[in-house]
């Protein structure tokens, strides 16, 4: 049995300064439609691969919360199997949470985006919307760069935007600015914009610096066109100059802020720490990770680490090591961090560095799958021998399924125990693996997994059918509908995400704002 807590006794072991792994085990549409501010998305459906990333220490604290349905009860079961000395759940789920009177936060990446809007509370960086920031090209006195990944930007972006994800425009100020003109950050809303351009300030960038306004959802809501489908120019390289400038900086950036930096033999030293847990990241852009790989250190581009941290890092208080080259990329990121909570220590990539092994100490057996080709699963769902469960997303499913399949999840596989033989179709490994543990569990062995799923199916000559109705809004958990279109044209829903962030802080309660350390005390 999983120990249950009162949701106050949780509360408080979550501001108690400790280590402590506090995992929201429900699926991604239940999570955003309100969870508590600290939870981390740890969806059951592939609940064993993401604890090993998110929990890579099994003898930290975990506290599971679920709907109040049980869930956190089963998924207590399988983290003790893989060597998870401590857990327990929350009393009541997330409903009972809601009812001791704590409040639950809609959206995700939550801790990140109020970070991001006490940042500009504290800090009050210049900003311009978009009416002024047209008239600015149309002058050709701007430099406007868009501070998300390469896969958001191709997505959508303010025509004239250049992709510098934040931390690599810090990195690489000197190839694309030289201070003669402003330059302008923005995302897709707020923060990746707001804390963009004061990490640029704070390292020492001497021009003006602006956040664009509301981002391309501000742009939008000016009545101006979004650029679709254009994908992102590749990094410009520095040079030995440009290297030298940006170590400088970030030096002066860490000194100023207290931010510590260790070797290759700290490194190795605190990895070992049984009494710890230590992430470590390699924060520099994809293509430098790709070509130069630290087998020690999981990628994460610096920006990301920050405006996501929880779905990187599933320990409140855990230390945060972050690798870098020149070193700008990760001092930003441990200045933000730092202010979230974390304890942060910049690496520098060396040999030595480069030589560390990888560790694991929460080790996730692979699941066994007995493929079958999609010709022989038509003739066992010819026969009548088999049934097909579909572990695609909800809403993938309804864009086009083989007829008469069943639209299924982790959680609700139990129910599959009939005498036809399932025969499961997936396009994610980590969900695939999940449930085929499942259903080992509930006794159920004789499992095959269709050879290329989906389309393979069809390709073979399974009759594929369309339809909006199954599953229905309720049972698709898996997708999040709050404010989803705003990307889309949806403006009335741009207009309430954009006033969803700007309500974050406050929500907080007084140990929740406590959580968040002011810029001011970050050296301290």
């Amino acid at each position: 049995m999983t120990r249950q807590v009162p949701p106050a006794e949780a509360k408080a072991r979550v501001h108690g300064g400790g280590e402590i792994a506090f995992l929201d085990v429900r699926e991604a549409g239940q999570f955003g439609e309100g969870h508590p501010l600290f939870a981390v998305p740890c969806p059951y459906s592939r609940l064993e691969s993401l604890s090993a990333r998110l929990v890579p220490n099994p003898a930290v604290p975990v506290v599971l919360i679920d709907a109040g349905d049980g869930l956190a009860e089963k998924a207590g079961e399988r983290l003790r199997a893989l060597g998870y000395a401590d857990v327990s759940r929350v009393e009541g789920g997330a409903p009972g949470w809601q009812r001791a009177g704590f409040t639950l936060f809609k959206g995700v990446n939550v801790p990140s985006k109020t970070l991001g809007e006490l940042a500009e509370h504290e800090w009050h960086p210049r900003t311009v919307d978009a009416e002024r920031l047209r008239e600015w090209q149309a002058e050709g006195r701007v430099r406007l760069f868009d501070g998300r990944p390469p896969s958001e930007y191709a997505k959508m972006h303010v025509p004239g935007a250049v992709c510098m994800p934040n931390g690599e425009l810090a990195h690489r100020i000197d190839l694309v600015a030289d201070g003669e003109v402003p330059v302008v950050v923005g995302c897709a809303g707020r923060t990746r914009g707001l804390v963009g351009a004061i990490g640029l300030g704070l390292m020492g960038y001497s021009g003006e610096v602006y956040a664009l306004e509301n981002g391309t959802q501000g742009w939008a809501l000016a009545g101006q066109t979004l650029e679709r489908g254009v994908a992102a120019a590749p990094l410009p390289e520095l040079d030995v100059p440009a290297r030298a400038r940006a170590r400088e900086r970030a030096t002066a950036f860490m000194a100023r802020w207290g931010i510590p930096s260790a070797s290759a033999a700290d490194l190795s030293d605190m990895v070992a720490e049984t009494g710890r847990t230590t992430f470590v990241f390699d924060v520099r852009s994809a293509e430098e990770a790709a070509q130069d790989p630290i087998e020690a250190a999981r990628h994460a581009l610096s920006g990301q680490l920050v405006q996501s941290t929880d779905q990187f890092v599933g320990v409140r208080h855990a230390r945060i090591v972050l690798c870098d080259d020149e070193g700008v990329r990760a001092a930003l990121a441990a200045f933000w961090l730092r202010q979230l909570g974390f304890d942060p220590v910049v690496v520098l990539i060396d040999d030595a560095v480069r030589a560390l092994p990888a560790t694991r100490r929460v080790e996730v057996r692979p699941a066994r799958a007995h493929e079958i080709s999609p010709a022989d699963a038509l003739r066992l769902l010819g026969d009548g021998r088999a049934q097909l469960v579909d572990l695609r997303a909800s809403n993938v499913f309804r864009e086009g399924h083989v007829e008469g399949a069943t639209w299924a999840m982790r959680c609700r596989l139990a129910s599959l125990t009939g005498k036809r033989r399932p025969v499961l179709i997936a396009d994610d490994e980590e969900v695939l693996a999940g449930a085929l543990r499942e259903l080992e569990a509930c006794g159920l062995a004789a499992v095959s997994v269709v050879r290329g799923g989906h389309a393979a199916l069809v390709a073979a000559g399974a009759t594929e059918v369309r339809g909006a109705g199954y599953p229905s809004d309720e049972e698709a958990i898996d997708f999040l509908r709050f404010v989803h279109d705003r990307h889309d044209g949806n403006l009335e829903a741009s207009r309430r995400y954009l006033a969803w962030e700007q309500g974050l802080i406050a929500q907080l309660d007084p140990e929740e704002r406590r959580e968040f350390r002011p810029a001011a005390d970050a050296g301290s």
